[in-house]
């Protein structure tokens, strides 16, 4: 398989990654840290918002089932954009809204994905378009953390599965359990 890589950041890495692991074409999702300046920093040394770190998921895909600008689309329409450094209650720029392109094909499809979901927006899209910086694996305790834990975290109750459910509702023909 020619396997391609999206790194995007849309507030809590639990949200993103349960997401996109239910996305036909996608075929590994991992939780993580970019954009900092701490080498090899912690889950609570992010959290803290000193590392310049975002939450964010890396995306190994096949373009050939699901494209680039597709993820991007998705991606817009299961976190909110429009709040800069915030998700909900989560706040700070390890929450923001940011997609990391790994190469200028993926810029430009990051700058065309801005201005194409700008109308399903009230206010004004503040996704950032950063440089692939260094990646960081989040500790493994954090990998599949909703599928793992599900509604028997609050926080997972609470956020991810509602957000999974309208993503479920929304894309019902792109889920891998409908393949």
């Amino acid at each position: 398989m020619n396997m391609a890589i999206a790194t995007l950041a849309g507030g809590c890495f639990w949200c993103t990654e349960a997401v996109f692991n239910e996305l036909k074409g996608v075929d590994t999702v991992v939780s993580g840290y970019i954009g900092g300046s701490v080498p090899d920093p912690s889950y609570e040394a992010v959290c803290s918002g000193r590392t310049g770190h975002a939450e964010a998921v890396r995306i190994s895909f096949d373009p050939n089932v699901v494209s680039y600008a597709e993820l991007l689309d998705i991606f817009f329409h299961t976190h909110d954009p429009t709040t800069l450094n915030r998700q909900g209650a989560d706040t700070g720029t390890q929450y923001r809204s940011a997609i990391f392109p790994h190469d200028a094909e993926q810029r430009a499809e990051a700058e065309a994905a801005i201005a194409r979901n700008q109308d399903v927006w009230d206010n004004p899209i503040v996704t950032s378009i950063e440089p692939d910086t260094t990646w960081y694996p989040a500790e493994d305790y954090h990998q599949r953390y909703f599928e793992r834990n599900g509604t028997a975290n609050g926080y997972c109750a609470a956020v991810v599965a509602p957000k999974l459910a309208k993503f479920r509702k929304g894309y019902a023909a792109r889920l891998k359990s409908a393949a």
